[in-house]
């Protein structure tokens, strides 16, 4: 490739055309953005011939309208019909890259077992575990010659490469006694058990340990016939515990409609109102695992069949759906047509694809029905495929494809000289099997015939064609022709600079979003998307010239609709990073949304890895933090509306910091848009992930967004439900003390979380014994009481205060809102008017919620709070709570008299007259001077009901100034609205007497 800058000047493809203004990407075309029907595993071989063929002609370059026309389609679907009637006798051999791929996969998995101790010791636990007698009777040696096994092959990996003759008989001997065991599944005994252990179990863990041994011995191909074995002669035991994860990645994506038939007809029971629901769910299990057992026998035999020398390919097996159980609806469709139903929830599906769109069935009648799988779901194939890194961050995804010969001797000249751990991802590969004997012919003779030079020449002008093709032509098939030459090109450059220049320029990343957004062809799709991808990962320039080309990412938003290619486009949109203002539409909320349900596994762009989720949880939170407060909240209502709670909550529990960090504050900013949605997020998340959380944030001294989503959460309307949260969380979080958890980020919080974390570790210590010392509760009140310093706390540090004074209150409407001074008022016979409909609905939800049991709850609590706070407060507090009444800024004066206001209603039940008497002397002439006509009317009635109560005591009552008649007009004027008022005044005059 060394010439291919020559190469393109000869042909007239300048660099420097590059540099001119990009034409805008052409409109989507009008077309059905439904779900598609599933990819099938195996694309039809027939296209591989015809479009073969279609490279033989001249024409194929040739410069007309770029169009995906009826007419066109049309045709190209009538050539596919002609080659459709040849015979499948003719087949060939099965594609012999295909069949490393799938021995280096199965062995590379099982040769974990000699590099990963804890590999070692699950495998070895789980064939003891299987091993265990349960019947007293002969066994023939059985089980001692197998736990003689396990000890050599132990023997023998800890002595690899020493002692070669000796570990060779060791080896040999092993594999002997194992062969004699494994004649118990044997026609006439498989059936039958030994020791109470059922004869196929054992023979299922020989031949695991049989698969283990001919890894050390390096026979790749023998190791893989074992490991399949397994599946063959134990298939429930394999795919539920010897071998779960290799069955979960390697065997469930071809019975996927299984699983999906079985969670439906679960789902259906569940609903329904039988009285023998258990004997139906057990029946409909026992269906549901034979099936299951089947399908993985018969796919545990096709792959060794391509293990089998100079065989033809066989047949793709067929699993069919159980018959229709007889308790099914009757509206529901017959057995081998049943619709696909996404986990996702009603609103979240009508959101994305329309309310007028029907889910399309999966129809398993024809020849391939037990190959049906959905890319979306396929992307849990990550197994990698080498024996030193089973889990690698590395994984190769093949663009090779299964419609043409040209891309089949493209993966064999690729794969060929991959390095082992660049071999992982060619699922799509293994059951690809059928390509033209004819085309494979002659690209092997080609190969064979020429010289080095003469083949990179005529690959750097293939491309050259390829790459004039995408930049210019207006026809739809020509330009996918040529995308599939440029991938090629891409992947075996190996990062060639010279292809990696003309491929980056503007021009071709324009032609190729043109035909991003024409193309219905999914391997396509997913070639430019990889391709791009890398791209975008190293050079900014293309991430931005994306982005320009695609101002409002409608090319995104189709491929996001897709079934098959979302979780992938993605991906690709997250490496771009746009922002906010490009996703202006409200059609984002819902697609993001779903890459966020279903992108649990990482998905492989070429040599690129990313989680969908993470791009889910970025985007989402760029829709709900991007643009104006009121946009903002829109959002975050659209995503609690479709049921994104829920998936926002699981992933607190999972991925990196980062991620669950941002979960966290997408979380938050649910709450502040619909605060109801707290009982459910109190309820559901899981406490010691959010505790994990905030210990991280500690040790990285990072943003708080989980700190301030349990602040959030401990806002309910409920005190039972407080309590039960408060309780959850105490529980702590791997071994570590939540309060000591608190105790140490109070220690190393900033000025203005510093109130907060107090008032939470003083809800905490109220669960205990409040009548024993607590160092938790010396080090909180002292916290909050140095947060009340007005003088030198800024107006951010004294909001907190507010709020954890709020908070202490105990006292919360349904939507969160501290509601302790609408009670205090309502305690006062002060009952303000509102014409607020919403507002007046909100107070019936309060007071339909708090039954007797709560509020008896919530008056127990508060009793303990202000016993708490006098005792361990003491003057201190008392006197900062009145200078915060005085100098205070309005809304930490307000929670101030109002914390005042509920401590003293509850200052009879401290029973300690000094502290009364102290209290008084503190707190009566701050509330006597809030009794002034320009305080708030709210404030005055709060600082009434307050002396009110201080005057229970007759020594307070003596702190009352003497004839003040401006006091008594304050109080007449206020007894209009309080009966406080009027009590007050009924006590000032005696003390005037006395």
């Amino acid at each position: 490739m060394a010439s291919l800058q020559e190469l393109l000047a000869k042909d007239g493809f300048d660099r420097r055309n590059f540099g001119k203004a990009p034409k805008p990407v052409k409109p989507i075309r009008d077309r059905d953005d439904s779900i598609a029907l599933p990819i099938y595993i195996c694309h039809d071989h027939r296209k591989t011939a015809h479009l073969s063929a279609t490279k033989k002609g001249s024409s194929i370059f040739s410069s007309s309208k770029r169009v995906g026309s009826v007419s066109e389609r049309s045709n190209t679907n009538k050539s596919l019909a002609t080659v459709t009637e040849s015979s499948r006798a003719d087949e060939p051999l099965i594609d012999e890259v295909a069949i490393k791929a799938v021995i280096s996969i199965l062995s590379g998995y099982i040769g974990r077992y000699v590099k990963d101790v804890n590999f070692q010791e699950t495998v070895r636990d789980k064939c003891n575990s299987c091993l265990v007698r349960r019947k007293k009777e002969p066994d023939n040696g059985i089980f001692t010659n197998m736990e003689l096994v396990i000890d050599n092959i132990d023997k023998l990996v800890v002595e690899q490469g020493t002692r070669k003759e000796l570990s060779m008989k060791t080896l040999r001997n092993s594999i002997r006694l194992l062969s004699v065991i494994d004649s118990l599944n044997s026609k006439k005994t498989k059936n039958g058990s030994t020791c109470g252990i059922p004869n196929s179990h054992i023979s299922a863990v020989a031949q695991l340990l049989l698969a283990i041994l001919y890894k050390l011995e390096k026979n790749d191909r023998i190791c893989a016939r074992h490991l399949l074995q397994v599946f063959c002669d134990s298939p429930f035991l394999a795919r539920n515990d010897l071998l779960a994860d290799l069955w979960e990645h390697f065997f469930l994506p071809h019975l996927l409609h299984l699983k999906i038939w079985y969670t439906k007809e679960l789902e259906t029971i569940s609903n329904s109102n039988y009285i023998d629901k258990e004997r139906k769910v057990k029946a409909l299990s026992k269906v549901y695992n034979d099936q299951m057992d089947k399908g993985t026998i018969q796919f545990a035999l096709y792959y060794k069949g391509w293990l089998k020398d100079g065989v033809k390919a066989p047949p793709v097996p067929t699993v069919h759906l159980p018959s229709k159980p007889s308790y099914g609806s009757s509206s529901r469709r017959s057995s081998d047509s049943y619709t696909l139903q996404s986990p996702m929830n009603n609103n979240l599906y009508r959101a994305v694809f329309g309310t007028s769109l029907e889910r399309k069935s999966m129809d398993h009648s024809d020849q391939n029905g037990a190959s049906i799988n959905m890319w979306h779901l396929e992307e849990k194939d990550k197994l990698c495929t080498d024996e030193d890194s089973y889990n690698c961050s590395f994984v190769y995804k093949g663009y090779g494809t299964h419609r043409r010969s040209s891309s089949q001797n493209n993966r064999d000249l690729r794969a060929e000289s991959w390095p082992e751990t660049h071999k992982s991802d060619y699922f799509q590969i293994f059951t690809c099997r059928n390509q033209p004997k004819e085309c494979l012919a002659k690209g092997n003779l080609a190969a064979k015939n020429r010289s080095v030079r003469k083949e990179e020449n005529a690959n750097s002008s293939e491309l050259i064609r390829a790459i004039n093709t995408v930049c210019s032509s207006d026809i739809l098939s020509e330009c996918e022709f040529a995308i599939r030459i440029i991938s090629k090109a891409w992947l075996d450059s190996r990062g060639d600079p010279a292809i990696e220049v003309a491929l980056s320029e503007a021009s071709i990343i324009e032609g190729m979003l043109e035909v991003l957004s024409a193309s219905d062809d999914d391997e396509i799709l997913e070639l430019i998307i990889s391709i791009l991808a890398e791209f975008v990962v190293t050079n900014d320039v293309i991430r931005q010239i994306i982005l320009n080309l695609d101002p409002q990412l409608e090319i995104f938003m189709r491929l996001l609709r897709s079934t098959s290619l979302f979780l992938k486009a993605a991906v690709l949109l997250y490496l771009a990073k746009p922002k906010a203002k490009q996703m202006i539409s409200v059609h984002w909320v819902p697609l993001f949304l779903r890459v966020l349900e279903f992108g649990d596994q990482l998905q492989t762009l070429f040599t690129v890895q990313c989680s969908p989720q993470a791009a889910a949880i970025y985007f989402i939170d760029q829709l709900l933090t991007g643009f104006d407060e009121d946009r903002n909240l829109e959002n975050a209502r659209q995503v609690v509306s479709l049921g994104g709670l829920n998936l926002l909550a699981q992933q607190i529990e999972r991925g990196d910091t980062h991620e669950r960090t941002n979960a966290a504050l997408i979380m938050s900013c649910c709450i502040r848009a619909d605060g109801s949605c707290r009982n459910f997020l109190a309820e559901n998340l899981n406490k010691a992930s959010l505790l994990e959380l905030i210990v991280l944030e500690n040790c990285k001294n990072s943003n708080s967004y989980a700190f301030a989503l349990l602040t959030e959460l401990l806002c309910l309307n409920r005190r039972t439900q407080i309590i039960e949260f408060l309780c959850g969380l105490k529980e702590g979080w791997s071994g570590l003390n939540t309060m000591h958890i608190l105790l140490a980020r109070l220690h190393r919080a900033p000025e203005e979380e510093y109130p907060l974390v107090a008032a939470i570790l003083l809800q905490l210590d109220l669960l205990g014994n409040t009548m024993k010392c607590s160092v938790y509760r010396e080090e909180a009140v002292e916290a909050i009481i140095t947060a009340l310093s007005c003088q030198i706390c800024h107006e951010k540090v004294q909001e907190q205060s507010a709020r954890a004074l709020l908070m202490l209150a105990g006292r919360f409407s349904y939507t969160g809102e501290a509601s302790a001074e609408k009670w205090l008022l309502q305690q006062a016979g002060f009952h303000e008017s509102s014409g607020d409909s919403f507002h007046s609905k909100e107070i019936v939800i309060d007071d339909f919620m708090h039954s007797d049991e709560e509020e008896e709850a919530t008056e127990n609590w508060q009793r303990k709070a202000a016993s708490m706070l006098f005792n361990s407060g003491n003057k201190r507090l008392l006197v900062a709570l009145s200078d915060c009444i005085a100098n205070g800024i309005p809304r930490l004066a307000r929670a101030s008299i109002i914390t005042v206001t509920w401590m003293t209603s509850l200052l009879h039940s401290v029973g300690d007259e000094n502290l009364r008497s102290m209290a008084c002397s503190i707190l009566t002439p701050q509330l006597l001077e809030s009794l002034n006509y320009e305080k708030d009317l709210e404030e005055r009635v709060l600082a009434s009901y307050s002396l009110l109560s201080l005057m229970k005591s007759s020594e307070c009552v003596s702190m009352l100034p003497s004839y003040d008649k401006e006091l008594l007009g304050h109080l007449h004027n206020l007894s209009l609205v309080t009966w406080t008022a009027s009590e007050l005044m009924s006590i000032i005059p005696s003390s005037w007497r006395h």
